[in-house]
């Protein structure tokens, strides 16, 4: 059977718009894009596009047909559909047009409805999308790496030596050796339980009894030429050596001490494959001159105490680093870590420490290969938002680059590229590094690259949630609430720039103050980058801090010039009419689905209630109040006022409220007779259909009367059970339409 296509005619659009019921899509085409035929304008004009009174049993029935009332406008329908049956590549390529639909793709300028029921969509996949993005972020992070970097912490930088010194507190080369010598090889090598019973672990250290320690440690040094400096003439009789500052042009890479060694000889970056650190005072470089540990501690004391005794550290020594991983297995976990100590020109040390703990190994439990899921449906949402920005970037060329969130879209896109690039690559340089480990347990493990970039990766990933996050608002921009903020930051972006450079000229002047006035006296301000708090000086310390004062003021005016630019947005957008809004759409589905189970009213009905409020004056705002409560959209309602104030004043008068219920009443019968026909129709094709089915029974041999008989029984049963209800539906009827006597006449004319 086929559903009749009924049109309504929208004031709020210049554009036709039709309603493809028959294709079950329940959404507004746009004809730009689809090529909707312009519908046929009947004699009769609606408020509301007519809905079925009634459904039956026989609605599935696709053989069943009723008469045509219209037939001019159906018959323009079937050619539309012969067309689009035409052929089945046009039909994929259209689906797959409409896979990337976006309100960029699509022309949505003049249609409101299409531009919101586009970006809703957009944001369904997107916030899929998004979740999946949050389950690969936080599906590499553990509320037990903290407690793992916690006690590392407290193991090889709190714990002291038997003369007290822990790594914090190490000020020159002699606290150094006392620390490299106690609480480092202490907590290095764990041989035996807390009773001196063995952990049977063969060679193997095992910190906290559960961390096993990856290789052996190393130590290496940098250090800077002799005569890198030049003495004043004054003093060179009394001075013969001059060790500058750590600079890598000034660096030492001659044999010194007992030459023989990897201890006494240079090794370049790229030779102990190393990279660059960035420590208190300097950028200090991957090379220098190295000692690996050995697998006791026994071992490990001696080669200490030799570089100890051969003035391993002198005077030329800038940094010391002190490198080492380790591995649970209960919780998949690797701890890197570097203890540094930089000796500067000036004398005593500076001790630093990085304690990375990361995942390198990723695939193990049942949730780690849940992430593998994850992963694969990530990189089919890249691709398919690549897909996505080539597409729009065609249509608009360098235009495209003129929105911030088209900008926003490319950096996340490059990001998660970044982010599947590197995962590749750390999962290859893991296993070979752990491969060469496992052939040679005795040499040093190097996971310091690794866990950096882990590291990095980590950060970029929490910037690209971030980012991912913030491009939500691009799809609930349209909503005026949403709209406030990017609006309000838009608008005051000339105020806040200008007021920027105003802040940051009183804010470099202070900072290039502080640094000259206190940099010789306070920690706070020993660097340019540091001057901002703490004040020593009696004198100018206080006036410091008197105008220091100010810069609170300058906070204000910052939230001032946010203040009332939101003030202006807030307004213009309370008095801009209301468009089409997500809540619209969301009732409207609501409505036309419980339209279809018979559990809301029709909408004619809902008007004829306003109607019979007796008022000789009905105002536009009672009017969609009312009908708003009923579950009505604002564009129908709109609509459907518009039509009939002539006037246009917002009101409807005595006379224009009687032409409404005219027109109602006059729709209310053509639907009637449409559902009457319908129904007849399909009884009168049923009874055809048994009486035939019957004829061609009849010739049938004796021996099988009886099964006929039988079955001609079971069908009179159906046929007499399906009249009954459509009685019953008839009766239903014709109690709600007493009041239309053209309804009776129509009714007993079909009959």
């Amino acid at each position: 059977m086929q559903k009749l296509n009924n049109r309504a005619e929208s004031h709020l659009s210049s554009q036709v718009e039709c309603e493809l019921e028959n294709l079950g899509k329940r959404a507004w085409v746009n004809q730009a894009y689809c090529g909707t035929p312009p519908p046929v304008h009947r004699s009769i004009s609606t408020v509301y596009n007519p809905q079925p009174l009634f459904h039956s049993q026989l609605d599935s029935m696709g053989k069943v047909s009723a008469p045509n009332p219209y037939p001019a406008e159906n018959s323009v329908m079937n050619q539309y559909h012969e067309k689009k049956s035409s052929g089945c590549c046009s039909f994929l390529l259209r689906g797959i047009k409409g896979l990337w639909g976006t309100t960029l793709t699509k022309d949505t300028t003049e249609n409101r409805e299409l531009f919101v029921r586009t970006t809703l969509r957009e944001l369904v996949v997107y916030i899929v999308f998004l979740v999946d993005m949050c389950l690969l972020t936080y599906g590499m992070t553990s509320s037990t790496t903290y407690y793992y970097t916690k006690v590392m912490t407290d193991l090889f930088v709190n714990a002291p030596s038997d003369s007290g010194v822990t790594f914090q507190s190490i000020g020159t080369m002699d606290d150094f050796w006392s620390y490299a010598q106690g609480p480092l090889l202490d907590g290095l090598y764990w041989t035996s339980w807390y009773n001196n019973q063995s952990l049977q672990t063969g060679t193997h250290s095992f910190i906290y009894y559960e961390n096993m320690l990856l290789g052996v440690p190393r130590v290496r040094q940098l250090k800077v030429k002799n005569k890198s400096c030049k003495v004043h003439k004054d003093f060179e009789e009394e001075i013969s050596d001059c060790f500058d500052v750590y600079n890598e042009k000034k660096e030492d890479d001659s044999s010194f001490g007992l030459i023989n060694g990897t201890a006494w000889q240079y090794h370049t970056e790229k030779e102990l494959k190393g990279s660059n650190h960035w420590g208190m005072l300097a950028t200090y470089s991957g090379g220098g001159y190295y000692q690996d540990l050995a697998l006791t501690k026994e071992e490990s004391a001696g080669v200490l105490a030799n570089l100890n005794n051969n003035l391993w550290l002198d005077h030329g020594t800038r940094a010391v680093f002190i490198d080492f991983s380790t591995y649970n297995a209960n919780i998949n976990l690797f701890c890197v870590i570097r203890l540094v100590v930089e000796f500067p020109a000036t004398g005593g040390a500076i001790p630093s420490y990085q304690i990375r703990t990361v995942k390198l190994i990723r695939y193990i439990t049942t949730w780690d290969y849940f992430i593998i899921g994850c992963e694969i449906v990530f990189c089919v949402f890249i691709l398919y938002y690549i897909v996505e920005e080539i597409l729009e970037l065609r249509i608009h060329k360098l235009s495209y680059f003129k929105s911030i969130w088209n900008i926003l879209d490319v950096v996340i896109i490059m990001l998660a590229i970044v982010a599947i690039v590197f995962n590749v690559f750390r999962t290859i340089k893991v296993d070979k590094l752990l491969g060469n480990l496992l052939k040679e347990p005795s040499i040093y493990a190097d996971f310091e690259f690794l866990a950096f970039w882990q590291t990095q990766y980590n950060n970029m990933n929490a910037v690209n949630l971030f980012f991912a996050w913030i491009k939500i608002f691009k799809y609930i921009s349209f909503n005026k609430t949403m709209t406030q903020l990017s609006s309000t930051l838009a608008r005051c972006a000339t105020d806040i720039l200008g007021f920027a450079i105003m802040f940051f000229i009183v804010f470099f002047a202070y900072a290039q103050l502080g640094y000259l006035l206190f940099g010789t006296e306070v920690e706070s301000f020993s660097t340019f980058h540091k001057c901002i708090d703490c004040r020593k000086h009696r004198y100018c310390g206080f006036i410091y801090f008197c105008s220091v004062e100010t810069n609170p003021k300058l906070s204000n005016m910052f939230l001032a010039i946010i203040n009332d630019t939101y003030s202006e947005v807030k307004e213009e957008l309370a008095s801009q009419k209301d468009d089409l809004q997500i809540t619209d759409l969301i009732k409207q589905s609501y409505s036309k689905t419980f339209m279809k189970l018979k559990l809301k009213k029709e909408k004619i009905s809902d008007v004829q209630k306003v109607l019979r409020s007796g008022s000789k004056e009905l105002e536009f705002k009672d009017f969609r109040e009312t009908l708003k409560e009923m579950g009505h959209a604002d564009h129908e309602i709109s609509a459907a006022f518009s039509k009939f104030d002539y006037d246009g004043n917002q009101i409807l008068d005595k006379e224009e409220q009687e032409t409404m219920k005219q027109e109602l009443e006059e729709k209310r019968v053509v639907e009637l007779e449409c559902s009457l026909a319908t129904t007849m129709a399909k009884i009168d094709v049923v009874m055809e259909k048994l009486g035939l089915q019957d004829a061609g029974k009849t010739n049938k041999k004796d021996a099988t009367g009886k099964h006929l008989t039988i079955r001609n029984e079971v069908k009179i049963l159906f046929f007499f059970t399906v009249l009954f209800s459509y009685t019953i539906d008839i009766l239903l009827i014709l109690c709600k339409k007493l009041l239309y006597p053209k309804c009776l006449i129509s009714l007993l004319l079909t009959f």
